[in-house]
């Protein structure tokens, strides 16, 4: 006996289930956002976004799986050459569920559920984590002394480091009386 599947049942049995998921996708897929019900949409998600992985493999086998589940040639033609390349780049997520409040009717709550196309930006790295991954990466480079053998003697010229006087804002005699000041 086939198990149930897990999660809100979406009215009638399994088959009609499966038919207005597809449905579902196929209207998303050619709007690129559709307005639905919170559980429709979450149980959409997966199906969808399962869907354009397979676009985005792009070969034979992948397009018969997808047109295994939607059905209509020319949704299935429009997910592998319009939207497979615009999230080409993207590793997953490829939908955004927006709550939008809930239905005068019913009061079930009502979803926007879209395709992520805007490109993909990478995530800037903490200033902490850069620098320690710089000083982790970067090697360490000793300075070899030079060899002298015993019958030569060479002088090692160092270079001679010049110090710089650092200026304060205030004079010298001042300083003292600032300090009193702030006791």
């Amino acid at each position: 006996m086939a198990a149930p599947t897990k999660g809100p049942r979406l009215g009638g049995g399994p088959a009609h289930e499966r038919l207005m998921l597809a449905n579902l996708a196929a209207s998303l897929i050619t709007h690129k956002s559709i307005k639905t019900t919170e559980t429709k949409a979450k149980r959409m998600r997966p199906l969808v976004e399962r869907m354009i992985t397979f676009a985005k493999r792009g070969d034979l086998h992948a397009r018969r799986r997808v047109l295994a589940t939607i059905g209509d040639k020319t949704v299935v033609h429009e997910l592998f050459t319009e939207v497979a390349p615009l999230v080409a780049d993207r590793e997953g997520g490829y939908t955004r569920i927006t709550k939008l409040g809930f239905r005068k009717g019913d009061n079930a709550s009502m979803v926007q559920i879209e395709l992520v196309l805007e490109p993909v930006s990478p995530k800037p790295k903490s200033a902490k984590k850069t620098a320690a991954a710089a000083a982790v990466s970067a090697p360490v480079v000793e300075e070899e002394a030079p060899v002298v053998a015993d019958d030569e003697t060479t002088e090692v010229e160092t270079p001679e480091v010049e110090t710089a006087e650092v200026a304060t804002d205030a004079p010298a005699d001042e300083a003292p009386a600032a300090e009193d000041a702030a006791k």
